[in-house]
């Protein structure tokens, strides 16, 4: 059984540090690996991003992340890569990562993700210089989850997920006003996930969504901002089989910690 922990959507600051290292210390009791699905800062200043890594520094599962909006919002963007890479956080933007566990290759595949909506309403390459280049934005962080994905799977992972911030789906939306649904996700990432294949994909963004959802080709989809789930993590369970492979067995979902 591989154990996932997730969250996302947890903005610190200077006046939060401590508030999860608590929760976050637990984690080698009830999960192997955590996933950080973005907006881990309020501003994305390099600051802010010191306070996370306190949060996340030698914990003992590995952590991996994607950046959020909120991450990006200062133009530090390169600066809160570094400052989390340099607390051994994997930070992933149309790349993948393999994690060995318990002799069982995960692969983690990431992207920030982007708006545009879902399949009927949605934007396209149409029209103004401006709306083109943010629908090909959307498609290229798409295309770097699927080349990720499709990585993954050669290089023999026997579990796959699929990291972003904005949503794949717009099941996990539901509780937000439908006017902004095109800036919350794109179908196109859920697309990816499908043509390429994964076993979990994980999200945030969505404080007034849901966390259960799913993609048109059967992949299960979790939004794991902090608000949705209410506690300081998630933990999803992705059955394994004797010999190390992913058993097609539903996976079970776990409440997690409250701290």
């Amino acid at each position: 059984m591989i154990r996932v922990a997730a969250v996302g959507d947890i903005h610190l600051g200077p006046d939060s540090a401590g508030v999860l290292r608590p929760a976050f210390e637990t984690l080698s009791e009830c999960a192997d690996l955590l996933l950080l699905a973005g907006d881990l800062t309020r501003h994305g200043t390099a600051d802010e991003a010191e306070v996370v890594a306190r949060e996340v520094a030698a914990l003992d599962v590995p952590v991996v992340a994607v950046l959020g909006n909120h991450d990006y919002h200062s133009d530090q963007q390169a600066e809160v890569t570094d400052v989390l890479a340099g607390a051994g956080v994997t930070v992933l933007e149309g790349e993948g990562t393999i994690l060995d566990i318990g002799g069982v290759l995960v692969g983690v595949a990431g992207t920030k993700g982007f708006g545009g909506g879902f399949a009927g309403r949605s934007g396209d390459e149409f029209g103004e210089p401006e709306m083109k280049a943010f629908i090909r934005y959307t498609r290229r962080c798409a295309d770097g989850l699927r080349d990720a994905l499709d990585g993954l799977r050669e290089r023999g992972c026997a579990v796959r997920i699929a990291l972003t911030h904005f949503a794949p789906v717009p099941d996990t939306l539901a509780g937000e006003p439908l006017e902004i649904f095109p800036f919350l996700g794109s179908y196109l990432l859920a697309e990816a996930v499908d043509e390429a294949g994964a076993d979990l994909a994980v999200h945030g963004h969505a404080h007034m969504g849901k966390e259960h959802g799913m993609t048109s080709g059967g992949v299960r989809v979790r939004n794991v901002a902090q608000p949705v789930i209410g506690r300081a993590f998630a933990i999803y369970q992705l059955p394994v089989d004797a010999q190390g492979n992913r058993s097609r067995r539903p996976f079970d979902s776990g409440r997690g910690t409250s701290r």
